[in-house]
């Protein structure tokens, strides 16, 4: 396999193909992640999500943004609005802001969804300015366009920072103990499908981690990590983050997916998530 690895968004990646991609093929999708990051990060002064922090109003938004904003709506209602794209400022305050500070200030509730937006697409108009954030699900997203740019290829493996989508060959996963990073608790093999993990001793500084309750103000720490294998990218990156909050049978009401997830001392997992766990 080739590996082709740089760094976006962000995060470190690497897209591995039996054939060297072009680099007519590289520059596009180079291309294609920096249009994504411009419209959706709220870390670049000049994206959208920074303008309609500073500006309440009628938006336009890109083509791309009605499957991923369309699945935020649809996780906010069946969790009560634990999963909430109006988290950002939130976040932010807490220190997982533009320049990384890691240092916390006094958090605010953010608004719920009627209260702060109205959308409906290709519009979304915010009634104040709010700072979305679209950490949950966004990466994921991004990896699933950027696997439809490698759909004519018979084989690939994106990983962005652990999102991770595979199409051909099967590939096999380790499951990194989340307390102990150099040690797996097992191994999972997927095949032509998504795959993301999420836990608490990732992107963590003081008391919080990448993920706040957004009326407790404060991290989860029950779900110690948790891991998705469903069909895209964007649905396991999403899943990964809603399971902090919601039941994988409450879940599975509305999405089909397989599971692993450390409660507590506890390991739990679907009967079809096909993983070897070892011993101990």
């Amino acid at each position: 396999m080739h590996d082709w690895t740089f760094e976006a968004i962000g995060t470190a990646w690497t897209i591995s193909t039996s054939t060297k991609l072009p680099r007519t093929l590289q520059q596009k999708i180079a291309k294609r992640i920096e249009d994504f990051d411009k419209d959706y990060s709220r870390f670049r002064a000049d994206s959208l999500v920074t303008q309609m922090s500073k500006r309440a109003g009628e938006y336009d938004l890109p083509t791309d943004a009605r499957p991923m904003i369309d699945f935020y709506k649809n996780l906010y209602d069946i969790t009560g609005g634990q999963v909430t794209p109006l988290i950002g400022k939130t976040i932010e305050q807490a220190g997982y802001d533009a320049n990384y500070s890691f240092k916390s200030t006094k958090l605010t509730i953010p608004p719920a969804w009627d209260e702060a937006l109205e959308y409906n697409f290709p519009k979304l108009t915010t009634k104040k300015p709010v700072l979305l954030d679209f950490g949950a699900a966004g990466k994921g997203y991004l990896v699933d366009i950027i696997g439809e740019l490698l759909s004519e290829l018979d084989d690939f493996v994106i990983n962005a920072g652990g999102d991770i989508l595979i199409k051909g060959k099967p590939q096999t996963i380790l499951l990194e103990n989340p307390d102990d990073n150099s040690l797996a608790i097992g191994k999972v093999e997927v095949l032509n499908s998504a795959f993301c993990g999420s836990g608490i001793t990732k992107r963590n500084w003081g008391k919080y981690h990448h993920v706040i309750h957004p009326e407790k103000l404060a991290s989860p720490t029950k779900v110690k990590s948790v891991w998705v294998n469903t069909e895209n990218t964007m649905l396991a990156d999403g899943l990964a983050t809603a399971l902090m909050f919601a039941s994988p049978e409450k879940l599975r009401q509305h999405f089909e997916f397989e599971y692993a997830m450390i409660v507590g001392e506890d390991l739990k997992f679907s009967k079809n998530f096909k993983a070897e766990f070892f011993k101990g």
